[in-house]
């Protein structure tokens, strides 16, 4: 490696990589919070445990409906812009939640019905910033450097239930101004998008010739390596928009990341619950609940290293795979609380490696405005299952009185996604290419 490429992408990781795991933590953090809101406001607002996983799951149907427009503005407009955008937006209405009671009595509209908008409009307001930031990524590192630099983006997942979840313990435990915890949880925790909005502002740096922060022989070798990489894949395949989203392989990864999201969003809902469920404090279930996401932690480092370093891409996406079903079908199969929450750790190890161990495969063929198409079509067919998954965990529930048969299907599910990752082909030979390439010139 040379000393300018070494400096570089120092220079890059350090300026871009925490302050979008700062922006995607808070983002994380709205999106979910609504599971330990749900531990009193299911009661407060008469929700069912299936119209709870309905409304939690409507966020994702918004989300695929505008992901691929709002990844096309990003490109447009520019991720600077288009990321304040939606995260000011998606801060203003979590807050809303708050006032669902108010809001139901001003309008009319019942509870559970304010509760199903409200989740519809924040996928709206998220639309497009994941796989904008997955796109944003593209524009700044070579292709042999994505696998980690998306592991390290999605760091933020497991720490912002690290943190968060025991925060979110505590905040329930909040009253005053005539609100109760749940209330202030969606309040307090909506604050951070809306500061971080006008942030990104003056932060972020659309792309590498404008970085004033980067020297001109930095910028000069980036730009060179990156349109490099470009013109290699242009030549070895070139991929319209409308290509690009009927492509098998894209709807191959939409199909596994369909998969992980069903288990990721179905537990991760309903986490807060199962742990009450062994008999402890507001405070204990939200340290208990982060503990999975420690190990996810772990899992995602340790697993993108190898696979940046092996170039073994559905290899390590299908191991990832069956560790996530393994571990969500055998929480359901056994009853001690300590189980449970030993099969759950596993099962994240599995569910928080999979992304960044999966976003370098279409990377690895799309380029350009199909390259912010296909990300976006991937990461909204994926996230219907965040509808999805939820919806089953909480019928289930209902009709079962247990969360066993939730998490066998689950279990079930991820599995398939797993069998599916073994048949993508994408040709390792094609980053090795563009890199020596690269060099070349």
């Amino acid at each position: 490696m040379e000393e300018i490429e070494t400096r570089t992408i120092r220079k890059v990781m350090w300026r871009l990589m925490p302050f979008l795991v700062v922006c995607y933590f808070v983002a994380y953090l709205d999106r979910v919070n609504v599971g330990f809101a749900k531990l009193q406001m299911n009661a407060a607002l008469g929700l069912s445990e299936a119209a709870y996983g309905f409304g939690a799951g409507l966020f994702f149907i918004a989300y695929f409906l505008l992901e691929v427009p709002s990844n096309l503005a990003l490109d447009k407009f520019g991720a600077r812009l288009w990321i304040a955008r939606i995260m000011f937006s998606w801060g203003l209405i979590s807050a809303l939640f708050a006032f669902i009671q108010p809001i139901s009595a001003a309008t009319g509209i019942s509870n559970e019905y304010v509760f199903f908008a409200l989740r519809f409009l924040l996928g709206i307001a998220e639309a497009g910033f994941f796989p904008g930031i997955i796109f944003y990524l593209t524009l700044w590192f070579p292709s042999v450097y994505r696998a980690r630099v998306v592991a390290m983006f999605m760091l933020a997942i497991p720490f912002s239930s690290i943190v968060g979840a025991p925060v979110s313990g505590a905040l329930l435990n909040i009253t005053g101004a005539g609100l109760d915890g749940w209330q202030w949880l969606f309040i307090l925790e909506a604050l951070p998008s809306i500061v971080m909005a006008f942030v990104v502002i003056f932060y972020l740096t659309d792309r590498p010739g404008q970085a004033k922060w980067l020297g001109a022989d930095e910028k000069a070798w980036l730009e060179t390596r990156l349109e490099a990489e470009r013109k290699q894949k242009v030549a070895v395949e070139h991929l319209s928009i409308g290509k690009a989203l009927s492509d098998p392989r894209v709807l191959a990864c939409s199909f596994v990341y369909f998969c992980l999201n069903a288990a990721s969003y179905g537990v991760a809902f309903f986490l807060p619950t199962i742990v009450k469920g062994f008999g402890v404090s507001n405070f204990q279930t939200g340290l208990l609940s982060a503990l999975p996401f420690v190990f996810g932690a772990i899992g995602m480092v340790l697993l993108g290293r190898s696979s940046d370093r092996t170039l073994k891409r559905r290899e390590h996406v299908c191991f990832a795979m069956i560790v996530a079903a393994v571990g969500v079908a055998g929480a359901g199969l056994v009853s001690s609380p300590v189980l449970i929450l030993g099969l759950l750790c596993l099962s994240q190890i599995g569910v928080s490696a999979t992304p960044p161990l999966l976003w370098p495969i279409p990377s690895a063929f799309l380029t350009g405005t199909s390259a912010a198409a296909g990300i976006a079509a991937i990461n909204s067919i994926g996230n219907l299952s965040g509808f999805a998954g939820p919806y089953v965990m909480g019928y289930l529930k209902d009709l079962t009185g247990t969360f066993t048969a939730g998490l066998l299907v689950l279990g079930a599910v991820t599995l398939a996604g797993g069998i599916v990752a073994m048949t993508l082909k994408v040709s390792r030979d094609l980053e090795t290419t563009a890199t020596k390439a690269a060099a070349a010139e």
